[in-house]
């Protein structure tokens, strides 16, 4: 098994394969989330609705699989596994402010930490397994183990897997592709090649 590509967001700076790609550190966090999307011009109008954690986890794939395509592989052949620290707290607390006054339904959407899976499932085609933990801290030893007993399923070709992180305008988004096939950086899958990576 091996990883084939790897995105970060962080500090309002975007990674691909380690390289800066794009940053815009003088934008407020919501502001600086549109214009990277204006910037990768994926064509999906719901990115606007989706929750600051759906829309790290919605860019940081477009950035992901922007060289290394999934789309060879059957929809329930490829696996998401994602994790984080906040949950949704990030939208949990604007909910219950908005609360005070009247509930608000687009907001009450985004109140699990998960939605940000399914936005990336919906929007690549993705019907294989998907989970969500929440740990203190980016845990390479869990997301490389569970990966791999994903992997170790002979339907599944490929995961994308990481660390999707936001509280405010405080943001943290690692990401990986894993192939039992290698591509791209053929990096092995193991959780020390995760935390040099992570960092």
């Amino acid at each position: 098994m091996y990883i084939s590509a790897t995105s970060i967001i962080r500090h309002q700076t975007v990674y691909h394969q380690g390289k800066n790609v794009w940053e815009n550190k003088s934008l407020p966090f919501d502001d600086f989330l549109s214009a990277l999307y204006d910037t990768l011009a994926p064509e999906y109008p719901k990115f606007y609705k989706m929750d600051r954690l759906a829309k790290l986890g919605f860019l940081a794939t477009e950035v992901l699989l922007k060289e290394q395509s999934i789309k060879q592989y059957a929809p329930d052949a490829v696996s998401l596994v994602l994790s984080n620290a906040q949950a949704s707290l990030d939208t949990d607390v604007r909910y219950h402010e908005a609360a005070k006054t009247s509930s608000s339904p687009a907001l009450f959407v985004y109140t699990l930490p998960n939605i940000v899976s399914g936005e990336i499932c919906i929007r690549h085609k993705i019907k294989g397994e998907n989970t969500f933990f929440v740990s203190p801290s980016f845990d390479a030893g869990l997301i490389a183990s569970y990966t791999e007993q994903v992997m170790a399923q002979p339907a599944v070709q490929a995961c994308i897997a990481g660390w999707v992180d936001v509280m405010d305008s405080r943001h943290d988004v690692f990401l990986y592709l894993a192939e039992k096939e290698p591509r791209g950086l053929k990096l092995p899958h193991t959780a020390h090649e995760l935390v040099k990576l992570y960092q």
